[in-house]
């Protein structure tokens, strides 16, 4: 992949992309992230599945990384390194013909940028996502298919940033992991159509209409990762850039949170429709952890957290239950021991992206909960998908003081 060949078309296409160089030694990749500034994400070249990608916050960790994750750098294996961009995550799969494009459907991400895709829950129609942004979408989609030339499929991922500005992450001219579940759903025939696309039959002369598919606006479909966490017992599961999943379920129905809670289902998630919910998150995550926790907690869940996570729960006035970390324990009861007897019915626990290799309490609450079967959600989008299904399905807890009111 040449990354300035790349850079050059899309600016010749006037579509924008995360500001980003590539780097042939340890000394340029430092000397990039300083231009672009902090966080940055970095990557070798020529990897698929997003194999040894890491967002990385300093130099420290951007030299750790070229040490551990990197066997060599060099003009041959160079490393990318772009601008982290917080936002909403999206992609298509399209198909075009040389002349024509045809796009089946825009799908988005539940979980924002900086998880890789394959580990995302991806919905369709699309939820959130302005009639703005998603005609953007199609419009780079359709620029990129005929200023590329491409003939058969090929993949796009965007994100969008919190001003509504669309990026493109990458582009890859192959089939993806998302053309069985377009195809399922949509009912358009994407391999046979690239196949003959490939082999000289128009999109047109097949019957197809160039440009966007029309939408089901009756349904709603939600495509689950599935992970086997309980049986790689080594593998940390807390998501990243790097993909963990193998394999994918589908939900289908007229809500998101119902298609979302088939999905799950499908995937192995446990949903218990009460319970406790142990807290445990980064500090910079605590804000929107206490919402998630307020919503548990008005449906009904109890609350165990460990000892910051409680603390700030407890001064913006919610009861919760002290979780103690193993360091802390000694023949008490501590937060692995709760795991264990099954005292809460799922986790949340987040880290903090600047200290990700620092926290062996951490790793083992996640492990401890996957080989429990307790589901343990380490993104706060995730958490807060489930909470809607949670709350479709539930009573709110409503006090007789607020009834009065």
């Amino acid at each position: 992949e040449d990354r300035h060949e790349f850079e050059t078309m899309l600016d010749q296409l006037g579509i924008p992309q995360p500001e980003g160089m590539t780097a042939y030694t340890v000394e340029e990749s430092l000397e990039i992230a300083h231009k672009i500034g902090y966080p940055v994400l970095v990557r070798p070249s020529y990897v698929l599945g997003g194999r040894a990608m890491e967002i990385v916050n300093d130099d420290e960790e951007l030299k750790v990384y070229m040490a551990t994750a990197v066997k060599e750098i060099s003009h041959d294996s160079p490393i990318l390194v772009d601008r982290y961009v917080l936002g909403k995550e999206c992609e298509i799969d399209a198909i075009a013909d040389g002349t024509n494009v045809y796009i089946p459907g825009v799908m988005e991400h539940i979980e924002r940028a900086g998880i890789h895709s394959g580990d995302s829950f991806s919905v369709y129609p699309t939820q959130t996502l302005s009639d703005s942004v998603k005609k953007t979408i199609i419009d780079y989609g359709e620029r990129i298919g005929k200023g590329f030339g491409f003939v058969g499929l090929y993949n796009i991922q965007f994100i969008v940033d919190k001003d509504e500005k669309v990026y493109v992450l990458e582009v890859n001219p192959r089939s993806s992991r998302t053309v069985p579940f377009l195809s399922k759903i949509t009912g358009v025939p994407m391999c046979t159509i690239a196949t003959k696309a490939v082999l000289g039959e128009s999109i047109e002369q097949q019957g197809y209409t160039p440009g966007y598919h029309k939408e089901d606006e009756g349904h709603v479909y939600v495509k689950a990762p599935v992970f086997s966490f309980a049986k790689l017992r080594s593998v940390d599961t807390v998501l990243g850039p790097e993909m963990k999943s193998t394999g994918e379920a589908l939900g289908c129905d007229t809500t998101f949170e119902k298609a979302l809670y088939k999905a799950l289902i499908g995937s192995g998630v446990q949903i218990p429709h009460y319970g406790a919910a142990l807290i445990t998150v980064a500090d910079g995550d605590k804000e929107e952890a206490l919402g998630i926790a307020r919503r548990l907690y008005s449906i009904g869940y109890g609350l165990y957290a460990t000892a910051g996570t409680a603390k700030y729960f407890r001064e913006h006035g919610l009861f919760v239950h002290d979780a103690k970390k193993i360091s802390e324990s000694s023949e008490d009861e501590d937060v692995l021991d709760i795991i264990r007897k099954g005292k809460v019915s799922f986790v949340v626990n987040t880290i903090d992206n600047a200290q990700k290799n620092s926290s062996i309490d951490g790793f083992l609450i996640r492990r401890v909960s996957a080989e429990n079967n307790i589901s343990c959600m380490t993104s706060l989008d995730t958490c807060n998908a489930l909470c809607a299904v949670l709350e479709s399905l539930s009573f709110s807890m409503i006090s007789m003081n607020e009834m009065g009111k």
